[in-house]
């Protein structure tokens, strides 16, 4: 029959076994292996903002009257100059731009008087609203339309005539272009628009006394220049 001393030296060498055998397996267990880092896509945590700076081409439409003078019309010049725009993006696909950009027009009656009427500078702030397309990797389309207010200033005269002036007018402006991104700020910018717009214009001249009508622009701007997204 086995005594008290026996069993305790029993039990102690039982419980040492089991210890040392979870010991073991603990040695033998390898830390989880931490989870590979994901890559953080390159357009994340871009700023919504953008920038472009254009070249542009001002091509007007040369269409307008002298009112009671029949087979009247009107002429302008075509202008190369520096545009701006701003855009902010809502998301992916959505942004507002803002145009900035200042020219000029020498106008000419160029139907039965043909004469030179003057020379007037027009500020045409645009605001569109845009659909860019975003299944195209670097290369990035997109279409727009918005409106236009158009602000005619420091008019001057050709011999003959006195007190030009062009009234501001609203327009509707449609847009398509495309941006090619070289990296995740920079590229470059192809963009055409249309803006409809038609005005009334007067002046005195000095034998044919006040003259007014209508005055056609309707010009196609076409530009091409740099992007920088923040």
């Amino acid at each position: 029959m086995m005594t008290n001393s026996a069993r305790y030296l029993r039990w102690i060498a039982g419980a040492g076994a089991v210890f040392f055998a979870c010991g073991a397996m603990a040695a033998d267990l390898k830390p989880a292996a931490s989870a590979p880092a994901v890559a953080k896509d390159a357009d994340a945590g871009s700023s919504p903002w953008q920038i472009r700076v254009r070249g542009l081409g001002v091509i007007t439409n040369d269409s307008g009257s002298v009112t009671g003078v029949p087979g009247s019309d009107l002429s302008y010049s075509d202008t190369v100059v520096p545009e701006l725009d701003i855009s902010y993006y809502f998301t992916d696909n959505i942004a507002a731009e803002l145009i900035l950009g200042t020219t000029y027009a020498n106008i000419k009656e160029d139907g039965v008087l043909g004469i030179p009427v003057g020379k007037t500078w027009l500020l045409p702030p645009t605001v569109t609203l845009q659909y860019h397309f975003t299944d195209f990797g670097a290369f990035k389309p997109y279409v727009g339309a918005g409106v236009n207010y158009s602000l005619f200033y420091n008019q001057s005269e050709k011999a003959g005539f006195h007190n030009l002036d062009l009234d501001n007018h609203f327009g509707i402006a449609l847009q398509a272009g495309f941006d090619y991104m070289i990296d995740q700020h920079w590229g470059v910018n192809f963009d055409v628009k249309k803006i409809f717009l038609k005005t009334s214009w007067s002046a005195d001249h000095d034998v044919l006394g006040p003259l007014s009508g209508k005055a056609k622009l309707d010009p196609w701007l076409i530009g091409t220049g740099v992007t920088y997204r923040f």
